[in-house]
């Protein structure tokens, strides 16, 4: 059914007058004429008749005039909507972030609520490796990881920040005043580390294999923590990001960084690489500004 026709209909019925119409419509009384009889075509029976100089709906008119407004009315509403969520005040945004990455996103965060205080933001919480899966699937529009990520799921993705790891001990495991570690000192060394599930552990045990080097994985945890716990326990020393280096408050606690080669942490978006909404461009396009140089703005 035309739309414009609909229109034009509604409000001859409404002006009680095809002239009055053309007149609220700004077009001529020809053209209303016309799209009444073209809307007539359509159901296939009238709509108006004329009684003297009044018109009068017919009983399909009466159906089609009810049902008409109800269309119209959803279409301005549809119209409205539509350019709400260009001009992001309204809509909905899920996005996929490891606990790892999540201290980073909170400037992002706190200045996208800011700016699009009307769109609502869902943040879920998975490791960067099923991240990944979610966004290949559908789950998820947009999400977070370590990369590399998993070539297999054809992902697009979008480096944001970057950071030195660095070896994390008990005071004593590391030569005093040492400040860097070559990696193929790692050969051999206790360490502890995430689950097998976290992006950045996929990331160390590429960079082990290529450098053919073994260390000892004497533990793993979900917890950075608790990572941490046990290396000023003396179990082992814990590899992690710069980031989280500058959250360690103890002098028992050694830190060096990794060096030859130095290895990175490398964040970044990922996505299917289709259609992205205006509240996804937008937060991605304000990641991009504040995570600026490799380190997030406050």
């Amino acid at each position: 059914m035309d739309i414009r026709a609909l229109r034009y209909f509604t409000e001859t019925v409404r002006q009680a007058s095809f002239s009055r119409a053309a007149d609220a419509l700004h077009v001529t009384q020809s053209t209303v004429s016309k799209m009444v009889r073209q809307l007539e075509d359509e159901v296939d029976a009238p709509l108006l008749v004329r009684d003297g100089r009044r018109l009068q709906l017919t009983d399909t008119g009466r159906v089609v005039y009810e049902q008409g407004q109800q269309i119209l009315a959803s279409m301005q509403r549809l119209d409205a909507e539509v350019r709400d969520t260009k001009a992001l005040r309204c809509g909905r945004l899920e996005i996929g972030i490891p606990p790892m990455i999540n201290i980073l996103c909170t400037p992002v965060l706190k200045a996208f609520r800011e700016r699009h205080p009307e769109i609502a933001i869902v943040l879920k919480e998975d490791t960067g490796p099923q991240i990944e899966e979610r966004v290949a699937h559908g789950e998820l529009e947009i999400g977070m990881t370590v990369l590399p990520a998993d070539p297999e799921l054809e992902l697009q993705t979008l480096p944001v920040a970057r950071y030195p790891m660095w070896a994390v001990a008990q005071t004593g495991r590391f030569q005093k005043h040492r400040t860097t570690l070559r990696c193929a000192q790692l050969d051999g060394m206790p360490l502890v580390l995430l689950n097998n599930e976290f992006g950045l552990t996929r990331s160390l045990r590429g960079m082990f294999g290529q450098l053919g080097i073994e260390p000892e994985i004497v533990a793993q945890s979900a917890q950075w923590d608790w990572l941490v716990a046990m290396a000023l326990a003396g179990m082992g020393a814990a590899l992690l990001p710069e980031p989280f280096i500058h959250r360690l408050a103890t002098n028992q606690l050694q830190a060096v960084r990794l060096v030859e080669p130095e290895v990175q942490w490398q964040v970044a978006y990922v996505t299917r690489g289709a259609y992205l909404s205006y509240a996804a461009r937008a937060w991605m396009a304000l990641s991009e500004e504040l995570f600026a140089g490799g380190r997030v703005r406050k």
